[in-house]
């Protein structure tokens, strides 16, 4: 029987082995995608306790604490922090075969040294433990950052951001990993919400455009756009139910903004060709500027009504969206590349039945100007597991070109999820061990090692074009 969790944690083979502790082990982590504050790295905020760093804004967490029958005043309501603390380990001490176990016991492994496992006999232990580690100033934000071997962070941040707290990281000689801005237009877009038009006053301060028109809104877009790439945005990232194409001409896109400026209500329709018009337009902007395209998308959100008038969005009650349409999809990514203007392009889907067809679609359009112009994102928020991170890179293989994949992101709003790189890593190097050591690829130990350096860091650094050292 394994160790729990010892330092071949996940490797199945020698070659594994090798690959991870000499290849995968020393490469830094480039964050291309979360959702951390900006604020708090420029403050370098120390956490108080456990509480505040784990369960916060963690709705994967507070998931599994409602599946435990836990009330929601230990989860996101009034409850002292330790009284929450010991609700999640005794929850996590049910959650055998999920990931959270895994995240969960890296951290506390590799952030404060516990060789342990929480649960409700340990919690206590435990929750002293960290506290008096949080303490110190080795575990301020920055110093977690800098431990954990990053080099540069990508947030995610509205048109609308002054991006103040990028600028004073920027300023910051004490603080030597990029901390870049990434631009996620998503309210731009979604003409139908219900605060659309608030969101476009505030659009206007931020550009100095009035917005009257769709051709305005452009303008105003491309404002911003040019201001984010001042300050080193190098991605954009977007939101979508699907990935939609429902063409229409230029008067028809002002005749749909002009009724929702007047305050009409937009059909479905009318919402999909805005909506396709929206993104070919950006999708136009990102190439003339370099940007890589993020398309996230096949996700249900906020099933549950009740709950979403409680706490509002982000909280635990989204699920997978099983439609989506590779044809759609392709047509989209087709109406941008005949023109010569089709991006660098990242896509992610929530449902991992779509694998083989984004896969499909990958080869359709990719280019010379970068390896891997076209990609499939890794494994994504209820995918981001053992299986679906191994099925997703056997069917990349399979498809495409594994080699070429730019790899591992968080996703993530917590400054201890680098680990999950490590955990990504780890599953990366067992599924090469084991085509190396069943026959199906030789072992060629200089190729393989390269190719695990590549996909842990290289490949993106490279593909966003980054200003780092490899």
């Amino acid at each position: 029987m394994k160790k729990f969790m010892d330092q071949d944690f996940l490797l199945s083979t020698e070659t594994a082995k090798t690959l991870y502790h000499e290849h995968a082990a020393v490469m830094p982590v480039l964050d291309y995608h979360c959702h951390i504050n900006p604020e708090e790295i420029a403050k370098d905020r120390q956490f108080d306790n456990i509480t505040q760093l784990w369960l916060g804004g963690d709705h994967y967490k507070w998931r599994q604490m409602r599946s435990n029958g836990v009330d929601e005043y230990y989860i996101t309501g009034d409850a002292p922090d330790f009284e929450k603390f010991k609700k999640w380990a005794e929850t996590l001490g049910k959650a055998i075969g999920n990931p959270l176990y895994h995240w969960s016991h890296l951290e506390l492994q590799r952030y404060f040294g516990y060789e342990g496992t929480l649960n409700a006999d340990t919690a206590e232990e435990v929750w002293n433990l960290c506290n008096e580690k949080l303490h110190t100033p080795e575990m301020s934000v920055r110093n977690i950052i800098k431990q954990s071997n990053v080099t540069l962070i990508c947030t995610t941040d509205d048109p609308v951001d002054s991006l103040q707290w990028h600028k004073q990281l920027a300023a910051d000689d004490s603080f030597d990993v990029q901390v870049l801005p990434a631009w996620r237009p998503d309210k731009a877009m979604n003409i139908e919400a219900p605060g659309y038009l608030d969101y476009l006053a505030q659009l206007e301060t931020a550009s100095g455009i009035s917005i009257h028109s769709f051709a305005d809104l452009k303008e105003a877009l491309k404002n911003r756009m040019a201001f984010f790439n001042e300050m080193g945005c190098r991605a954009s990232d977007h939101a979508l139910e699907y990935v939609m194409y429902v063409p229409a001409d230029d008067a028809e896109l002002e005749t749909i903004f002009a009724k929702r400026l007047s305050g009409g209500t937009i059909e479905r329709e009318e919402e999909l060709k805005f909506k396709t018009a929206f993104m070919i337009f950006v999708g136009k902007e990102y190439h003339k500027l370099g940007w890589a395209m993020q398309l996230h998308y096949g996700t249900h959100r906020s099933v549950n009504d009740l709950m979403f008038a409680k706490l509002g969005p982000d909280t635990g009650f989204d699920c997978i969206n099983t439609y989506s349409s590779t044809k759609e999809m392709a047509a989209f990514l087709n109406a941008l590349n005949k023109t010569d203007e089709l991006p660098k392009t990242i896509i992610y889907s929530l449902n991992p039945a779509d694998n083989a067809g984004i896969g499909t679609v990958l080869g359709c359009f990719q280019g010379p100007e970068v390896r891997g112009k076209i990609q499939q994102g890794s494994a994504w928020w209820f995918n981001d597991h053992k299986t679906g991170m191994t099925e997703q890179m056997t069917s990349l293989a399979n498809l495409g070109l594994l080699a070429n994949f730019i790899g591992m992101l968080t996703d993530s709003r917590s400054f201890l999820s680098y680990t999950r790189h490590e955990y990504f890593r780890r599953i990366l190097c067992d599924l090469l061990g084991k085509w190396v050591e069943n026959g199906e690829y030789p072992a060629d130990m200089k190729v393989l090692g390269e190719m695990v350096r590549d996909i842990s860091y290289r490949n993106a650094v490279n593909y966003f074009g980054f200003d780092l050292s490899i």
